[in-house]
């Protein structure tokens, strides 16, 4: 409307300018015909003239026209880019600051996190009753739980904005799946619902598939935190059905049941929908916001299947997709564990130095690396560290990214330079609550061997004193 009203003001001042230019012509040549009235030959050649010029400057009043209005419309469109792209900034500055929000949320989360799981761990090895033992093995999956909510929360926000690559691994169903749907499980048995998940297959599978296990349980966490929030009694059940396959691939179906409130068939086809369509304001009246059923409907789209549903008001629903995974060629094989005191068999004790600011997580650290066989040197900050490794020898550090005085960055980059660290090549581990793949990178070029993530599992510190052991490293 504003466009149209100044276009308007626009064409009125060109037929004012127009109708002036020619008042002006109409005078001189009623001047010139009352000079020439007795003579019908000079007469005849001025009306020529006088055509000729009206035609012309018609023409030259026309171009004029087109051009200042192509100007205007030109000017116009470069006033609407410029407001797009300061829309655009401001929509990319809201993104950046809910990643910053984001990456905060994590880090402040995952550090209480870290000393509760630790503690909690520490709390096992010592001598409780089976009751007792119930209670902190309660205790450990909740906290697991909460971590996990964290990591959907992560996973969901990092999808929307990165939502074209695939992360192909191998996968073994059963043995990635477990300890997953174990979590899950304590979740449901606090709202006193039964909880069962089983693997359905013609034979017992002697391959591996390949596929995307972070996306795929990325869903399955999604589908099934939705079906524990809206079901009030009864059971939630998980299948997992690979019968189909031929010689390359293997067909996979997941199937999540509950007999939670249920849908009409209208809110079936909304919320799809909605899916499709990117649009999950109205799905909060049906699924708590949507978010996540938005998100895993487009993650099964991406791996090549279909979320699909079926529901009814007051008795459950059951969502289910199917996946074409490709068979290994690798024979599915038994993977050992670790022995406790694998880095300290031959009575070999190895030192190393540890850098973390947090008083409870330095206790955390200490008694996972000390059941490792480690004995540990702990410092409350980067500076103390460069200053400890520059008179005390050890085989392994583990720096913390973010500390006081002196960063787990700096304090990576300045031991790297020492003439110490040439001859000696210590390896140094970053840690940290802050898991993003930026973190990480950053941290790798920074100059660290590795990254272990906060909370810290014991399957991971194993695998990363098992890989930078000093009995493993080369002379």
């Amino acid at each position: 409307m504003v466009f149209l009203s100044q276009s308007s003001k626009f064409s009125k001042r060109i037929l004012g300018l127009s109708f002036l230019a020619l008042v002006a012509i109409s005078v001189i040549f009623y001047l010139l015909y009352s000079y020439i009235d007795g003579n019908k030959d000079l007469y005849v050649i001025a009306t020529l003239l006088l055509i000729i010029v009206t035609i012309l400057l018609i023409a030259v009043l026309y171009l004029l026209w087109t051009k200042a209005h192509d100007g205007y419309i030109k000017s116009e469109l470069i006033n609407d880019i410029d407001k797009l792209e300061k829309s655009l900034e401001k929509a990319n500055l809201l993104v950046d600051h809910k990643s910053v929000y984001l990456a905060n949320m994590s880090h402040e989360i995952r550090i209480p996190l870290n000393a509760v799981l630790g503690m909690l761990n520490m709390l096992k090895k010592t001598n409780l009753d089976s009751d007792q033992m119930a209670e902190v093995e309660i205790a450990q999956y909740s906290s697991e739980h909460l971590l996990q909510l964290v990591n959907m929360i992560l996973d969901n926000a990092k999808f929307e904005h990165d939502n074209t690559n695939l992360n192909l691994v191998v996968i073994d169903l059963e043995s990635d799946l477990s300890k997953l749907f174990k979590v899950l499980e304590y979740q449901a048995w606090d709202k006193n619902l039964d909880f069962e998940f089983k693997f359905l297959s013609e034979k017992k599978p002697k391959f591996l598939l390949l596929g995307d296990l972070s996306r795929i349980q990325q869903v399955l966490i999604n589908l099934i935190n939705n079906a524990i929030k809206f079901t009030h009694s009864g059971k939630i059940s998980v299948t997992i059905h690979q019968t189909v396959s031929n010689d390359d691939n293997q067909i996979v179906t997941f199937y999540v049941k509950d007999t939670g409130v249920g849908l009409s068939p209208f809110e079936v086809k909304k919320i799809f929908k909605i899916s499709e369509n990117d649009d999950v304001s109205t799905m909060k009246h049906y699924r708590g916001g949507g978010m996540g059923l938005s998100i895993s409907y487009k993650l099964v789209k991406l791996m090549g299947g279909e979320l699909e549903l079926e529901s009814k008001e007051n008795e459950g629903s059951i969502f289910y997709f199917s996946l074409q995974l490709k068979k290994t060629l690798n024979l599915k094989t038994e993977i050992k564990e670790p022995a406790v005191d694998l880095l300290n068999k031959f009575d070999y004790k190895f030192s190393v130095l540890v850098a973390e600011d947090n008083k409870i997580n330095q206790k955390v650290i200490k008694f996972l690396l000390e059941q490792q066989g480690a004995d540990c040197t702990l410092v409350r900050n980067g500076l103390e560290a460069v200053k400890l490794y520059s008179v005390l020898d050890f085989d392994l550090i583990f720096m913390d990214i973010y500390m006081p005085e002196m960063d787990g960055y700096e304090a990576t980059r300045t031991i790297k330079a020492t003439d110490k660290y040439a001859r000696t090549n210590t390896p140094i581990i970053a840690v940290s609550a802050s898991a993003f793949e930026a973190d990480i990178q950053k941290a790798k070029l920074s100059g660290v061997d590795d990254f272990l993530a906060k909370p810290i599992g014991t399957d991971r510190l194993k695998e990363l004193l098992v890989k930078y052991s000093p009995q493993n490293q080369p002379i």
